[in-house]
């Protein structure tokens, strides 16, 4: 089972929703990649979108307004 630090992910991103947003949004931009490339995905695309994130690959980006709080 895949089991990542939350506390590592969440040092970039202000509250964990921001993060399950972020991951949601990487993880279906994914799929949609993998499917215009008829590709298979032997690996789960939430998985993958963890991974990216951690690598910082991909960044979540607060909205201004949250950023200042």
């Amino acid at each position: 089972m895949f089991n990542p630090d939350l506390k590592e992910m969440l040092k970039n991103v202000n509250s964990r929703y921001s993060l399950v947003v972020g991951t949601a949004k990487r993880a279906r931009e994914i799929q949609d990649e993998a499917i215009a490339n008829e590709e298979h995905l032997d690996t789960k695309t939430v998985s993958l979108a963890i991974d990216d994130i951690n690598s910082g690959k991909y960044v979540i980006e607060e909205p201004d307004e949250l950023k200042q709080k």
